[in-house]
């Protein structure tokens, strides 16, 4: 019997830098970016699945992370 996937919500970070759209994952320290907002967000679902989905790669315990807000803080540059 195949056993059901487990779903998870990850917390993502998009910006733009100069031409290119970033996309991120600081809890699987993971980022890529795209041309368009579309193909980052298509281009982390992505890296993000291939990830997971790797082996030899050391996963998170999903069942002990949380995340509950998004912070900025100023700094002076």
């Amino acid at each position: 019997m195949k056993q059901a996937k487990q779903k998870f919500m990850l917390p993502v970070v998009f910006g733009k830098e100069g031409k290119w759209y970033v996309a991120s994952c600081p809890l699987l320290d993971i980022a890529t970016q795209g041309l368009t907002d579309k193909e980052a967000r298509e281009n982390l679902t992505e890296l993000i699945r291939d990830y997971l989905s790797d082996p030899d790669t050391a996963k998170p315990d999903f069942r002990s992370v949380s995340f509950s807000s998004l912070s900025y803080v100023e700094v002076a540059a």
